[in-house]
């Protein structure tokens, strides 16, 4: 009996840290809402350019704190998987691929936000570019 009893409450324990898991499987999506999109769509000026590299930018700050997070956890799964049993190695697995998830999520948000700065310097530059003439003139 009690063999039984300490077997469901491995069970429960074990459920209830893949559910936490496995929950992480969510946010390893990049953040890309349609409001950022719509945003992204309709920057015309440098401040709404960097407006959304501020937020690419902030973007994988979250994400590269995600793989730190996740760095941990799998070192804890690979130091004591004799605390895990079978599903150690599946822990492994699917924490590794969460890190992979959430490192092309850090890059893919760095690239976006550097295309945006570079939009909005173009964009300064451009507009430094037509004052130029007005100050070569003396206007």
């Amino acid at each position: 009996m009690k063999a039984k009893f300490g077997n469901i409450i491995a069970a429960l324990s074990m459920i209830g840290m893949l559910g936490s898991v496995s929950s992480s499987v969510v946010a390893a999506q990049p953040i890309d809402t349609p409001e950022i999109r719509a945003a992204a769509q309709n920057a015309v000026t440098r401040s709404d350019h960097e407006s959304i590299a501020k937020f690419y930018e902030n973007t994988a700050a979250q994400m590269q704190a995600k793989v730190k997070e996740q760095k941990e956890l799998l070192e804890q799964y690979e130091n004591k998987s004799y605390l895990y049993g079978r599903r150690a190695q599946d822990l492994q697995s699917h924490t590794a691929a969460l890190i992979r998830d959430y490192e092309k999520s850090v890059e893919a948000s760095t690239q976006t936000a550097t295309l945006h700065r570079q939009m909005a310097a173009k964009l300064n530059q451009n507009h430094a570019a037509t004052q130029l003439p007005d100050s070569a003139t003396g206007l």
